[in-house]
């Protein structure tokens, strides 16, 4: 009867992490096509759809090296229990739709992260944690949107040097058939590192309860619904989102949609290679400044800029306090039901 109940817990659970996965999507979105729909070389319909088709497709073309951070590298798995993982999801899921509902194109996958670490907080304390692996994804709050910043501008300063005599017009045409590629890889990218991190989750609850034979690994029905999951939610799109990071922060023409799209998704592929979580909205959002602000630094609205800052900076805080809330009020309901 208890295995049976277990059972049961662990199927919910898994549910919740696939909603959670789509939400991602539907945050996400925006970071997949902003660009492209902003410079108008593809209508949000298509562009959303493009987008998902190449989040799932990431799939076939990369390995589960960010999965295995998340399930092994943030928090002690052996403190790993079915509270804990409802608190971290229910969490993340709260704050990843209030900034979703504002508009705001926050790192899910920090919120996944500050989802973790405040349930482990109140369980284990500090020695739950994994310090090594948290400072790698702080670091990576900066280091990310600077990367791509940097590639952004490089990326337009070549096209503006190299194609300075051609006619404007040409040009257009040229990035407008580009940005689409552009926009497939940085979708892939998106897909290879985010839809991973629902997977760390799921396959570190399977783990803990028992569910797992031979070793922690991330399962293939795993890896198949978590991206079909993500591909979903970024059919459905977070139209608020995209309208933040497609047009609040800088206007973009074809070439600097390419240079976005492509410096951001190459750095993000590095990324995912390497097993290292980083946040897509971060880097989607420095390379898209980074595009705009060739031509002049006050193309870019930095007030924009920094209000999307500041909730990069409180995600995982907020996600953390919200999570731990969750876990202590469920454990407390545990011990008077049970």
């Amino acid at each position: 009867m208890e295995m049976n109940a277990t059972f049961w817990v662990v199927v919910l659970l898994v549910v919740m992490a696939l909603v959670f996965d789509f939400l991602n999507g539907m945050n996400d979105a925006a970071n997949s096509i902003a660009t492209v729909v902003s410079t108008r070389v593809l209508s949000p319909r298509f562009a959303v759809f493009w987008a998902a088709f190449w989040n799932f497709a990431a799939a076939f073309l990369l390995g589960v090296g960010v999965a295995k951070t998340i399930g092994k590298g943030i928090i002690d798995p052996a403190i790993v229990n079915s509270t804990l993982i409802f608190a971290t999801l229910a969490g993340a899921i709260l704050w990843t739709y209030i900034c979703t509902h504002y508009g705001l194109p926050i790192s899910v996958s920090h919120a996944l992260i500050g989802g973790l670490i405040g349930p482990a907080l109140v369980k284990g304390g500090v020695e739950a944690l994994i310090i090594p692996g948290i400072l790698k994804v702080v670091a990576f709050i900066f280091v990310a949107p600077m990367m791509g910043l940097f590639f952004g501008f490089i990326n337009m300063t070549t096209i503006y040097w190299v194609f300075q005599k051609w006619p404007p017009q040409k040009v257009d045409f040229i990035f407008r058939k580009l940005q689409v590629l552009s926009a497939a890889l940085y979708s892939i990218g998106h897909g290879s590192n985010d839809a991973q991190k629902t997977m760390g989750i799921i396959a570190i609850l399977l783990y803990s309860n028992g569910f797992m034979t031979g070793g922690f690994h991330i399962p293939v029905w795993v890896v198949f619904a978590c991206y079909t999951m993500i591909a979903l939610g970024t059919m459905m799109g977070g139209w608020k989102v995209v309208e933040t990071m497609g047009m609040r922060i800088t206007k973009l023409q074809p070439t600097g949609g390419f240079s976005a799209e492509s410096g951001g998704g190459v750095i993000i592929l590095l990324m995912s290679g390497l097993g290292i979580p980083v946040s897509t909205t971060h880097t989607i959002t420095g390379a898209i400044a980074g595009a705009g602000s060739v031509k002049r630094l006050s193309a870019v609205r930095w007030n924009i800029t920094g209000k999307i800052l500041w909730a990069w900076i409180l995600t995982i805080p907020l996600a953390a306090i919200m999570s731990g809330l969750i876990y202590s009020v469920v454990d407390v309901a545990k011990k008077f039901i049970f």
